[in-house]
């Protein structure tokens, strides 16, 4: 889960934990068989291409019957965010920015994908007119961060505030619904959140771009609410989202901010640590904590530790950033994007059951790596499932066997992430966290957006000669 949100999100909180606290009243006998029998039955590996694809078809499939058309809000508009682990729409129902403009790419992409329109074109013009017409702030521009299920603006800490993250996502459904369906309204609203972001957003003096602003567009140069004005996780779903802008647009300033931000990504947020760190003052200069006290390192764990899943997710986005580019020469992008998918193999890869844990920490004076995080979350699991098999085409020979990881990390989704009764990815591993099998199917946090993108990349892959 995107974690830096969570401070201006604190209602979500409650029901999430509301939820886990609902799963742990069952008896602890119940949990312990479970993990028995998933610890006593190792499954064979899957190795026929055929068998792999029809697999990957699958459970593609059953994203986009199990979301739509539960998911749509005939009444308000846009769509529901809230299901609980049976798949029966149950919250508030807010709506975020992020996953609204997440279910008008998804279907974007699954229409050029599948080469079909209906019924994927119905889903997401729905979700388009939602962002055009109740998302848009027609006053100050940009898009709203969250509105309540009628579409009226919440308030954060008691500001009304706009995220460049949530805008660029903005961007990302509306592109993806324009080079799918030709709709020429879609691509300007692109261009004119483009520019808005680029005018409120987009630090001229150092780069990279504030995540959070007022209302207005006004940006919070010192941050908001504690954390720092900017980030790894909105700068690498910025670049997502600007390559496929590029994509459909080939505008000459466009092209500027997506190759200074790769560069960015590449050679400051990741540097020669061959992990990401996770935020950033407004110079760019990391925010750490590992010189700090041990009650202060606790503290703000959140904004400092290794997070293994945004490793293999940002491998495969600085590629994909790169070869939108064109960049004749993207020797140095691939050797980074290399040794990010080797350092969360090497130490945040479970050795025993497959999977990458969800966050590391490289304290003081010691050399190797150590689990803070053991919870495996699903849209880590598919960002490793999609980085390993694409680092298996670029070094298919390398002593890391990406293809074997490749593997290995789809038999222990099928085991451990997918819901075989209800059907969907449960939003923990229940190796680590059986209670996941009790957790919300859907949220604002949570839809087909991560997993849909990273099957469609598999089987596409795996269908290459």
């Amino acid at each position: 889960m995107k974690f830096f949100f969570r401070k201006g999100l604190v209602f979500f909180s409650i029901l999430f934990l509301i939820a886990f606290l609902f799963s742990f009243s069952f008896s602890s006998s119940s949990k312990k068989s479970t993990k028995e029998e998933l610890s006593s039955s190792e499954e064979p590996l899957v190795t026929n291409k055929d068998s792999l694809i029809s697999e990957l078809h699958r459970t593609l499939d059953g994203e986009f019957y199990l979301f739509y058309p539960l998911c749509i809000d005939t009444v308000y508009g846009g769509y529901f965010s809230d299901a609980n682990y049976k798949w029966e729409l149950s919250g508030l129902q807010n709506k975020m920015i992020v996953t609204q403009a997440r279910h008008v790419w998804s279907n974007a992409n699954a229409s050029i994908f599948f080469r079909t329109k209906e019924p994927y074109f119905k889903y997401a013009e729905h979700g388009f007119k939602f962002l055009k017409n109740i998302m848009w702030d027609k006053k100050y521009g940009g898009f709203y961060n969250l509105v309540d299920r009628k579409g009226i603006p919440i308030k954060e800490n008691g500001a009304l505030i706009k995220q460049a993250y949530g805008d660029a996502f903005a961007i990302y459904g509306l592109a993806a619904y324009y080079k799918a369906f030709g709709d020429t309204s879609a691509l300007a609203l692109a261009k004119k959140t483009f520019f808005w972001l680029d005018k409120h957003s987009y630090d001229p003096k150092y780069g990279g771009y504030f995540q959070f602003m007022k209302q207005d567009g006004t940006p919070y140069k010192n941050g908001f609410m504690g954390v720092p004005p900017k980030d790894q996780n909105s700068s690498i779903h910025i670049l997502e989202c600007l390559t496929e802008l590029y994509g459909v647009w080939k505008n000459p300033l466009l092209k500027e901010r997506l190759n200074s931000l790769l560069l960015i990504v590449r050679d400051k947020m990741i540097k020669d640590k061959d992990y990401l760190q996770l935020f950033f003052n407004r110079d760019l200069t990391p925010v750490s904590y590992r010189d700090s006290s041990e009650e202060s390192r606790n503290k703000n764990i959140e904004l400092d530790h290794i997070s293994f899943g945004h490793n293999v997710e940002t491998a495969y986005l600085m590629l994909e950033a790169s070869n939108a580019l064109g960049i004749k020469d993207n020797s140095e992008t691939i050797a980074v994007g290399k040794s990010m998918d080797d350092f969360a193999l090497e130490n945040g890869w479970d050795k025993q059951h497959g999977g990458i844990y969800d966050g590391g920490y490289l304290f003081k004076g010691e050399d190797s790596v150590k689990i803070i995080m053991n919870k495996k979350e699903w849209w880590s699991q598919v960002e490793a499932l999609n980085s390993f098999l694409l680092m298996s085409r670029l070094f298919p020979n390398d002593k890391m066997n990406y293809y074997e990881k490749f593997l290995i990390q789809w038999n222990y989704i099928k085991k451990y992430l997918l819901d075989h009764k209800y059907g969907g990815f449960f939003w923990d591993s229940i190796d680590t966290a059986p209670q996941a099998e009790f957790s919300p199917k859907s949220s604002i946090w949570k839809c087909n957006y991560h997993t849909s993108r990273a099957l469609i990349n598999c089987i596409e892959r795996l269908n290459e000669k």
